[in-house]
């Protein structure tokens, strides 16, 4: 999962704190020629706090923060230097802030990139002391400059502002952490980090910028082209977010577009309308389908495209255009989710998957398209290469089943697939219904650790596999093994690490003993795929790993997604090297 949203709601709670005014304006601008005086003092570490807020108990700004805070215009926060580049050279350090690059102000990575081209620029910044200045940096051709950035994004993060009836995050429970509810609209994280943007909120200047700074390709929501039926599904901006992209378009900037399809609202003939106005666009450079997601956390939607023969059609209806692109264009142009082959073919999906060369770079692949291809020619090669029977003999000589988290989506094929090769009964799929979202949502990445816990629990023979019972655990602090957790993380707590083992009372009351990290159950080997957790080891529900040990009563390790990978570290955790 992306952390930019928490970034950027930690960094608003900052300098919504009310020590940021007592903390001290910025400084005096130093002469151009000056270099920032920017070793960090004895008392604080670069980003660290003097004191707490006295008024809200956050933690007080440092000098530098404040200035930033107050700075009016973006900032972007250094989080390392180079050693022995431009930037050491100059004396800056983590915790200074650059303001500009030659006068300009530098929004995003985007316009650092952009205007910092040169080998000789003058930078603006904001230095420890929270003085700011500016000065000038050279550098040898080929030569970075030596900046590491906190984040992406220096400014603001352009929001939604549309009404889309199937708005995953709009259906998530009370209480998760902001990052998850955060709707971003940002056409430069939908360059930088692949978010698809419907380009509503898109202001003239920023069309503009786009197509001076060739912010290409762009990933744009398309879900329908009928301007009526786009309105009646994201909201009364709709047809704005069409006409800018035709302008980019015309414009020389490109798009993958990806449609959310709705059992009877944009599939059939109106599926075909949308893909006939993208054929005629040669800049939209593919489309991809992903089937209507919903939670049980709302009433309004409950029916998308998991019957046999629902997929099929939405498979069917392609079809045609794939065939047509294949010999116009050199490959299949339109593409359907994994869900869509899986909910029509069920444990056949091997076979019914298109081939590798369909998918080219797997482009698509956080969007849900390739993964069961990928996964299926990666499990084939492990077992042609005599790496999945050396994972078996290992597992086999140290009494050991490996179980591997899955969610519902990967049951019907993994099961085959495992039964007929060498690992079978060896590796055995521990599949994990998603109760704490419910509805239609079945994919591994979107497990939590409440489900996961209740899960290796029963297995274990410890509790029963029903979330109901989960319902009705006591309410504990979050990060101390609490099972489902629905409260909101604070945003100055966005990103910690929440590593507070729980009592031994308290872990009576939920009925399982506490865990020890590295103390494997008698003959089972559970494995969590790191898809589940973000980059700071948390899941959907905030809980660590520890966390899930300690509700689950058991270790678990945490191993990769992929078959060549996953098989090596279970190897080494069999024999002991993990």
């Amino acid at each position: 999962m992306a952390t930019y949203p928490g970034k950027d709601i930690e960094r608003a709670a900052q300098a919504a704190c009310g020590s940021a005014s007592d903390a001290g304006a910025p400084g005096a601008s130093v002469p151009d020629a000056a270099a920032p005086d920017c070793a960090p003092d004895a008392g604080a570490g670069a980003f660290g706090p003097s004191a707490p807020c006295a008024g809200c108990g956050a933690a007080a700004l440092t000098p530098a923060q404040a200035a930033a805070a107050a700075w009016d215009g973006p900032v972007a926060p250094i989080a390392a230097v180079e050693p022995e580049s431009p930037a050491d050279d100059a004396g800056f350090t983590a915790g200074c802030y650059l303001t500009t690059v030659d006068g300009q102000p530098v929004r995003d990575i985007i316009d650092w990139r952009w205007l910092a081209a040169e080998d000789a620029i003058a930078v603006g910044y904001i230095d420890l002391d929270g003085e700011a200045g500016e000065v000038e940096l050279e550098r040898e051709a080929g030569e970075r400059w030596g900046f590491e950035f906190d984040g992406v994004l220096f400014d603001k993060v352009k929001l939604c502002r549309n009404a889309c009836v199937f708005c995953f995050m709009r259906q998530l429970p009370e209480g998760v952490r902001p990052s998850l509810v955060l709707r971003d609209d940002d056409f430069r994280l939908s360059f930088l980090s692949g978010t698809f943007v419907t380009l509503t909120n898109l202001r003239p200047e920023d069309e503009a910028r786009i197509i001076e700074q060739h912010i290409s390709p762009l990933r744009v929501s398309l879900h329908a082209s009928n301007p009526e039926l786009r309105r009646s599904m994201i909201g009364r901006h709709a047809q704005h977010g069409l006409d800018a992209l035709d302008r980019l378009l015309a414009a020389g900037i490109k798009a993958h577009a990806q449609i959310v399809l709705m059992p009877g609202v944009n599939d059939g003939d109106a599926l075909r309308e949308t893909l006939e106005w993208a054929w005629a666009r040669p800049n939209i450079q593919n489309v991809g389908i992903v089937p209507l997601g919903f939670t049980k956390h709302q009433t309004a939607l409950h029916e998308s495209f998991t019957g046999p023969e629902a997929a099929l059609g939405v498979i069917r209806t392609i079809e045609p255009f794939q065939a047509r692109a294949r010999t116009e264009r050199g490959g299949p142009w339109v593409f359907a989710a994994d869900e869509f082959y899986v909910n029509a073919f069920g444990a056949e999906t091997p076979a019914h998957i298109p081939p590798a060369s369909d998918y080219g770079d797997y482009e698509m692949f956080e969007d849900g398209i390739g993964i069961v291809r990928s996964y299926v020619d990666e499990f084939a090669a492990a077992c042609e290469s005599g790496l999945a029977a050396r994972a078996a003999r290992v597992l086999e000589d140290a009494g050991l089943t490996a179980r591997f988290i899955v969610g519902e989506a990967m049951q019907p094929f993994l099961n085959a697939m495992i039964a007929d090769s060498p690992l079978a009964g060896r590796l055995v799929p521990l599949t994990v219904g998603n109760n704490y979202f419910g509805g239609n949502v079945n994919v591994t990445g979107l497990l939590c650790g409440c489900d996961i816990a209740a899960a290796i629990k029963a297995e274990m023979g410890k509790g029963p596999a029903t979330s109901e019972e989960e319902d009705n655990l006591p309410e504990v602090e979050q990060g101390t093994g609490s099972g489902c957790s629905d409260r909101a993380s604070s945003a100055a707590s966005e990103t910690a690490q929440w590593a507070v083992s729980p009592s031994e009372d308290c872990l009576s009351e939920l009925g399982c003993p506490p865990s020890h990290p590295g103390q494997v159950p008698a003959g089972e080997l559970f494995l969590i795929p790191k898809v589940i957790l973000n980059d700071d080891g948390v899941t959907l529900d905030d809980m660590t790993v520890q966390d899930i040990e300690n509700a689950a009563g058991a270790a678990v390790c945490v191993v990769s997604c992929n078959p060549l990978d996953y098989l090596l570290e279970i190897i080494a955790l069999a024999d002991g090297r993990l």
